[in-house]
C-alpha cells in the first residue's frame, strides 16, 4: 500500500486532481494528504468518499509519505520538493521549477514513461500544459515517422494564466456585453477603462492587451532576442521528452479569449513520407487521443468539444501543399487536466503500480 500528499490542494489544479482522483480508482492508496498554505490548513475536504483535513506545509508532512504532487507555484515548490524528497517520498511537481534540470526526468507517460524510473533528485516533472496539449500526438507519430521538424501556433486559454486570468476574461466580457465595441481599435479598451478594468504591465491583468474580442500573440514573460517564455518551453520541453535533442521548432504562443483548453496548430515534419491515412491510424490507436477528423461534417476538435475531458483530441489531418514528408494538425487538450493535473495523477499512478524497489530507486 501506497502513501500520497497532494501539496496545494485548495488550488485549482490540486481541487482537479481531487476530482481526478475521485473518478480513477486505480490505485488504492492506503492514505492520502492534503497539504497547503497555512490560509488553507484546518479546511475540510471530501476525497474518495472520506473527510480529511488539510494540514499546514512543513517537512514532518513528508514523513512515510511514498508520492508527493505538488500543484503550487515554482518559488514554493523550488523550496518544497527537495525537502519531501529528502524526507524519502518521490516529488512529482507540476511547476516549471525543475523541467530543464538534467538530473529532473519530464514525464508523459504515454511517451516516456521509462523516464520516470531514473530520478537522481527524487523528483519527476510535470511539462508545462501548451506543451503536454501536443506532446501525446506528436510523440505517437515520433514512434512511427520519425520526427524532425515542428512548426507551431498555440491558442491558450486564460485559465493558462492561473484564477486571475480567468477572473480576468469574466470581467471584460461582463464589461462589453451588449456594448456597441470593436467597430475602432480602441472601443474595447476605453469600455474596459470605464469599467475599471486595467491591463499591460504593471496591472493587475495577466494580459498585456485586452483579451475579450480579442487575440493577443504573447504568453509567458520576453527572454532574448523578441521570444516569450512560453514559445521556449515548448522548444526545449518537446526536445526533451520526445527525446531529440536536436529538434527544429520553432513556436509563437498566443493567448485567446477561451477560459479552458488550449489549441494547437501543428506543422510537423518527418524523415519520410507519411500519408493521411497512416498518421490516422497511428493516432487512432491511442488510448488517450480522439481522433476527430471529418470537416465535411463540421467535426474538428475545438476547446468547447473537449474541456473537462481526459483524452488529446486532434483533427483538421492534411499533407502540406508545399512542403515534404510534412502533415499538418489541429490539436486540443484541456490545459487543467491533461496539461496539469491528470498527467502529474497519471505519473503518480505510474509509481505506485511499480515494484517497491522501483519506487524507492
Amino acid at each position: 500500500m501506497t502513501v500520497l500528499a497532494v501539496v496545494g490542494a485548495t488550488g485549482a489544479v490540486g481541487s482537479t486532481m481531487i476530482e481526478i482522483m475521485d473518478a480513477r480508482q486505480s490505485v488504492p492508496w492506503s492514505e492520502i494528504r492534503l497539504v497547503a498554505s497555512a490560509r488553507s490548513a484546518g479546511k475540510v475536504l471530501r476525497v474518495r468518499g472520506a473527510d480529511i483535513t488539510v494540514r499546514e506545509l512543513a517537512p514532518e508532512v513528508f514523513d512515510g509519505v511514498d508520492v508527493a504532487v505538488f500543484d503550487v507555484p515554482d518559488e514554493v515548490s523550488a523550496v518544497w520538493a527537495p525537502v519531501a524528497a529528502e524526507r524519502g517520498a518521490v516529488a512529482v511537481d507540476n511547476s516549471g521549477a525543475f523541467r530543464m534540470d538534467p538530473d529532473v526526468p519530464l514525464v508523459v507517460p504515454e511517451v516516456n514513461a521509462a523516464a520516470a524510473s531514473v530520478r537522481p533528485k527524487g523528483i519527476i516533472a510535470n511539462p508545462n500544459c501548451t506543451t503536454l496539449s501536443m506532446v501525446v500526438v506528436l510523440g505517437a507519430l515520433h514512434r512511427a515517422f520519425e520526427l524532425r521538424e515542428l512548426v507551431v501556433s498555440s491558442y491558450q486559454a486564460a485559465s493558462g494564466a492561473g484564477q486571475a486570468g480567468i477572473d480576468q476574461l469574466y470581467a471584460e466580457i461582463a464589461a462589453v456585453a451588449g456594448k456597441e465595441v470593436g467597430l475602432r481599435g480602441g472601443d474595447v479598451a476605453e469600455v474596459l477603462g470605464g469599467a475599471g478594468l486595467d491591463f499591460g504591465p504593471g496591472t493587475s491583468s495577466p494580459f498585456p492587451a485586452p483579451l475579450a474580442l480579442n487575440v493577443v500573440p504573447w504568453a509567458g514573460s520576453l527572454k532574448d532576442d523578441g521570444w516569450s517564455s512560453e514559445e521556449l518551453k515548448v522548444r526545449n520541453e518537446a526536445r526533451k521528452i520526445l527525446g531529440i535533442p536536436g529538434l527544429k521548432v520553432s513556436a509563437t504562443c498566443v493567448r485567446v479569449p477561451v477560459v479552458t483548453t488550449h489549441a494547437v496548430a501543428v506543422h510537423a515534419t518527418f524523415a519520410s513520407e507519411v500519408s493521411v491515412d497512416e498518421a490516422r491510424a497511428v493516432l487512432a490507436s491511442q488510448p488517450t487521443v480522439v481522433l476527430r477528423d471529418d470537416p465535411a461534417t463540421g467535426q474538428w476538435p475545438t476547446p468547447l468539444a473537449v474541456v473537462g475531458g481526459d483524452p488529446t483530441c486532434v483533427g483538421r489531418i492534411r499533407q502540406a501543399l508545399d512542403f515534404r514528408n510534412t502533415l499538418e494538425l489541429f490539436i486540443c487538450g484541456d490545459n487543467l487536466r491533461k496539461g496539469a493535473a491528470l498527467n502529474t495523477y497519471e505519473i503518480a499512478e505510474g509509481l505506485a503500480a511499480a515494484a517497491p524497489e522501483v519506487l524507492a530507486a
